[in-house]
Order: C-alpha cells, then structure tokens, then sequence
C-alpha cells in the first residue's frame, strides 16, 4: 500500500489488514528497520520521501473520515457574503463542497475540483486563476496564476499541503505549486491551514505557509499514542497558532481522549477566550490545556474542573453529530 500510494495512515493499513493499530505499529517500526519504509505522525511514507508526491487519485482515499471531519469544522469558519481564497488538494475539495451552501460567498481558487465542486452553487461565484495546469492535482500553477492574484484581498485563506511542522510551517514537494500557494496567503488577511494528523511533523522540500503566517490549523485528533504528533500541534499553538481538533465519525461528541469539553452551551464564553496572539498586542495570556489523547495536570485554584477544550460552530447542528465534536486547543501558560 505503501509503494502505490507513497503514504499511508496507520488507521488505514490497520483497517485493510483488520488489525489493531497498536499491531500495525510495531510492524511498521520493524520495516522501518530494515529500511523499507519511513515511520510518520500517524502514517508511514516510502524511503526518502523528502520529495516524494502522491498522486491525486491515491491522496483522495487516505484519511477520509479525517477529512471529511476537518472540512466540516474549516466549513463553520465561513460566514455568508464572504470573500475568501481556497488552494488546491484533497481536503480543500471536501470543504468546496461545503461552501456551497453559504450564500454570497466568493471563491478565489486556483484548483479545477474545488472548481468543479462549487459549479452548480447558484448562490456562490467562483473565480478562478489563470496559469498552467498541473495534472498531478488538478491545479493551476505558474505565472500566470501569481499574476492573476495580484491586487487581490480577501477576508481568508484555506490552504493544504504534504507537511507541517512548528518549525518551518506548511510545505509541499512541488516549487510551483508552493510559489502559487504563497501568492493565495499574500492575498488573505487570516490563513487557514487544513491538514489531518497523518501531516504533522512531515517535512518537505519547499515552505509555503511560514508558522507565523498561520491564523488556525484545522485538524484531526492524533490517534491517542502519538505523542510526538500532540507535540507538534501545542509547538503550534505556543506559537500563537489557533488549533482547531476536529473528531472524524464515531468519535463520542463532548470527548478528546480524557479532556473535558465545553458543551455548546458554553459556547460563546469558552470562544471568547484564545483567540488573540500570545506576545502580540491584545495578545491573552497562556492557558494550559490538555492535548488529545494526554490527562490534563493542570488545576486552578478553587478546586475547578481545569482548563478545557472549547467547542467551534459548526456549519450544521446535524452534521456536528454525525462527524463528532470539535475543539480548540490553546497555547500553555509559561
């Protein structure tokens, strides 16, 4: 799966094998060894795949379920009558099909599916780039699509890519598409990265988002014994990075491993907090707040309940409980 593919979760080989994934670990470690594959957050890719891409056909059914949840979360974000810029990939495809439904929405893409997905939106215009098109992804790149974006602004921009790391920030294996994809940040006022944990801690060749320009990630929760992928994500947030953890299907709603969660109820105080910049002007302070997957050992004063995991709108009640719960997670106090 590994070689067809050039990357795969651990969920999924656990789900096509029918094995646990606590299995499917240790045997993924153990080829590893014999140097036939590299470990990932979440995943394993094939040796030396600094620069290695899947194509779009294999991209498209890994981490599904992940993505599903993480556009369902990104699609809450958009309010109606906004302008907004969305990049090319699978995950921001799942969320084009979303938008469609937001009424007086603009797109500004540079991707032929986010495209094809908003075609019959009567209440959304869709603008697209010029430029060459790519095949490996259905996007549309080079000059003329950079130049086609300059003037522009609009209020956000939702990006994906192969990695992310606290250190350099989003990147991707291909130089024109991450050329494009600085040109949609430059045209934003707040940058939405979308990437499923399998995406955590992957490196590669070309930066097209530096961490300081991400506004929010939208992600999933790692699964609960990959401590170094809980790890990059509160790097991330320490970083002023608003994390957003969105639960894939079957996951309990008002649950992130043993963490409490604010219930919708709470919504509009728990959101109030977090939301600006550590160190920055206006910038709250530092809270602690469990990492999915981790026990929380931080107690206020006063015998409270300890800090929690805020809950985001969703672009519907219903499909919230379908696609499990959604939650903020903040930067530590220090």
């Amino acid at each position: 799966m590994v070689r067809a593919n050039g990357a795969v979760s651990l969920r999924e080989l656990a789900r096509v094998v029918q094995t646990s994934e606590v299995t499917v670990r240790r045997d993924v470690r153990a080829l590893e060894a014999e140097g036939l594959l590299d470990r990932r957050h979440g995943g394993a890719v094939l040796p030396g795949g600094f620069s290695r891409e899947s194509g779009f056909p294999h991209k498209a059914h890994l981490a599904t379920a992940e993505k599903n949840a993480i556009a369902d979360a990104a699609a809450g974000l958009v309010e109606e009558g906004e302008a907004v810029v969305v990049g090319a990939g699978t995950t921001t495809q799942e969320l084009a099909r979303r938008l469609a439904r937001v009424p007086g929405l603009t797109v500004v893409t540079n991707s032929l599916l986010v495209a094809q997905a908003l075609a019959h939106a009567n209440r959304v215009e869709v603008v697209m780039t010029g430029g060459t098109l790519r095949g490996a992804d259905y996007a549309l790149v080079g000059s003329g699509a950079e130049q086609s974006l300059q003037g522009l602004r609009v209020s956000r921009a939702f990006l994906s890519g192969s990695g992310l790391t606290a250190e350099r920030g989003l990147s991707t294996s291909n130089m024109l598409s991450a050329s494009v994809d600085r040109a949609l940040v430059q045209a934003a006022a707040e940058v939405v990265v979308l990437a499923d944990h399998t995406k955590l801690g992957v490196d590669t060749m070309f930066q097209t988002v530096s961490p300081e320009a991400i506004t929010r990630l939208v992600t999933d929760e790692p699964p609960p014994h990959e401590d170094r992928a809980a790890a990059e994500l509160q790097a991330l947030a320490d970083q002023g990075v608003r994390i957003t953890v969105a639960g894939a299907t079957g996951t309990p709603s008002g649950a992130v491993g043993a963490a409490p969660v604010a219930h919708s109820g709470q919504g509009a105080a728990a959101g109030a907090e977090g939301e600006g910049r550590p160190g920055g002007p206006g910038g709250r302070p530092r809270r602690e707040v469990p990492l999915p997957g981790q026990r929380s050992r931080h107690h206020p004063p006063g015998g409270g309940s300890g800090a929690q995991l805020r809950t985001a709108p969703s672009i519907a009640q219903g499909e919230s409980q379908a696609m499990g719960r959604v939650a903020d997670l903040a930067p530590r106090r220090h």
